[in-house]
């Protein structure tokens, strides 16, 4: 990386201030949006609070692609079941 002199470190540090703020601006929006999707489902008692994280954690594993038994783990945390279980009713 070039050397930058002080006052454009400042410059650049003033520049990424600003356009972090627009981001972060531009993106509670959606993060009320959200918010306002699980309480939804929460009041109306479509899913509990621990069954939207399960499926949180099951959406970033799949977007991450994850191994199958990260998301084997995840469905059978939304789901209830457990390997024996599922085994016993096969």
């Amino acid at each position: 990386m070039a050397d930058t002199s002080t006052e454009e470190k400042k410059r650049y540090m003033k520049e990424f201030i600003r356009a972090f703020n627009d981001i972060e601006e531009a993106i509670e929006p959606y993060k009320q949006h959200r918010r306002e999707l699980r309480k939804e489902f929460k009041d109306n008692g479509w899913l509990s609070t621990e069954e939207m994280r399960s499926a949180v954690k099951a959406y970033r594993i799949l977007k991450t692609k994850g191994d199958m038994d990260e998301i084997y783990d995840a469905y059978s945390s939304i789901t209830g079941l457990n390997r024996e279980e599922e085994a016993d009713a096969n």
